[in-house]
């Protein structure tokens, strides 16, 4: 009778559970002790050499598999039927006190060997023809044998009926794996398709793209001349101051924001093609006020920007430009939330703080915040909670590899107090300095 573990696919070296049985099984000599006072030599012996076939079993159980496999879980059974039987025989045979456990073989055979229902058919007949002719020897009555091999036959019928459900759980776990494993690979190639669809339809919204910005710039450049030929007209127009002054204004709001429409149309070039412009050192507080400031014409009416930024902030590494339009997008993203709320007037604050070898600036409202079921979603490819008219899912996104290409981060979460944080993170401009030339 052998230890061994059952399932082949976790079998990595020897049994270490046998080995362990080997290693025990000689001191159990101190059982003859306490039954007959002595150490009986012979007993000793033989449990010596069973140890010896469980250590050489459970190194050569580890290259076996199939038909060879059972051919050993087979003749193990029947080995350590015999060895156990010689034990019997060498401690008093039919009144030995270990005799009462060889009905008992068959089913403990049946437990160890729970893969191979022929195991405690094995064990069963060789425990009968081994009483038999231990009762025959020692010229006890015929019924005594009769009697011993039907509690053999009925334990070793118990450990076949047992090993059988043991092998069909064994069957339906791993069908039940199998089936598992086949629908995770389907998922897994679901999701390859999905990511590979996104991947053609960013492709093409960048094919897009690149048409529309030339179509675009056409007429920028010829909105932004006519600008030009109009304050010149103006300069040589006799007006009077004021009204000289408000028309000088208009035309500079009206030439900065072309300027504008042209700065994100370059933008979106740039990162269409993944061309990034050279990150300087530039302070928070210019560019938080140029995006609040061009933010201000979508917002005066509804929300309330304040701007909270400590005296001697680090300077971060960044494309002033390209952060001006991620902190504009995302006030114009806070403005709307509170808009559609009806929270209104908002409350959008701007602050920022150093911590450590960091940066950080956040921008946090007083409106809705995010729904639990979108906050995970919300920098996906053209996930939008915007109706079809007003979102597109990409401003995250473009904001979010923006921030990335000067080596920040972009998050979001919800506020305790209510309301929506973004959180960006710079590392101090010497670190970002060292990471990004590295």
């Amino acid at each position: 009778m052998t230890v061994s573990p059952h399932d082949e696919a976790t079998r990595t070296g020897p049994d270490k559970t046998t080995l362990l049985f080997a290693a025990v099984l000689p001191l159990l000599s101190l059982l003859d002790v306490l039954i007959f006072s002595h150490v009986n030599p012979e007993a000793l012996g033989v449990r010596v050499l069973w140890a010896g076939e469980l250590v050489l079993s459970a190194f050569l159980v580890t290259r076996l598999s199939g038909w060879s496999r059972r051919l050993f879980f087979l003749g193990n059974s029947a080995i350590g039927s015999v060895f156990y039987l010689a034990i019997v025989a060498c401690t008093g045979d039919v009144d030995s006190p270990y005799v009462h456990l060889v009905m008992c073989l068959p089913l403990l055979v049946a437990i160890v060997y729970p893969e191979e229902a022929g195991s405690a058919i094995v064990s069963g007949v060789v425990c009968m023809l081994g009483v038999g002719v231990l009762v025959v020897l020692t010229g006890h009555p015929p019924a005594q044998a009769i009697t011993w091999a039907s509690l053999v036959a009925m334990t070793s019928f118990f450990g076949v009926v047992g090993s059988t459900q043991f092998r069909r759980a064994l069957e339906a776990r791993n069908e039940a794996r199998l089936e598992r494993t086949r629908r995770e690979a389907a998922e897994k190639l679901a999701g390859t398709m999905a990511a590979q669809a996104l991947s053609e339809r960013l492709a093409t919204v960048g094919r897009l793209t690149a048409g529309v910005m030339h179509e675009i710039n056409n007429p920028l450049a010829f909105v932004h001349a006519n600008l030009r030929f109009l304050q010149e007209e103006l300069r040589a127009q006799r007006l009077s101051s004021e009204a000289r002054a408000e028309l000088e204004q208009v035309l500079a709001e009206t030439r900065s924001g072309v300027e504008r429409v042209q700065q994100i149309v370059l933008d979106l070039k740039g990162f269409s093609r993944r061309d990034t412009e050279e990150s300087t050192a530039c302070a928070l507080k210019d560019v938080v006020e140029d995006a609040r400031r061009l933010a201000a014409v979508r917002l005066k009416h509804t929300v309330h920007v304040k701007v909270e930024l400590p005296p001697g902030l680090p300077p971060v590494l960044a494309t002033p430009r390209r952060l001006v339009q991620v902190l504009l997008n995302l006030l114009v993203n806070a403005g709307d939330a509170i808009e559609e709320s009806g929270r209104v007037p908002g409350q959008i604050l701007v602050r920022g703080e150093a911590r450590g070898q960091r940066v950080l600036l956040f921008i946090e409202d007083n409106g809705p915040g995010f729904p639990p079921e979108v906050l995970p979603r919300l920098f996906e490819t053209f996930f939008t909670t915007k109706g079809p008219e007003k979102g597109t899912g990409l401003g995250l996104v473009i904001s979010r590899e923006l921030l990335k290409h000067c080596g920040a981060t972009l998050t979001a979460e919800n506020r305790e107090e209510g309301g929506a944080r973004l959180r960006i993170e710079w590392p101090a401009h010497d670190q970002a300095a060292g990471t990004l030339s590295g």
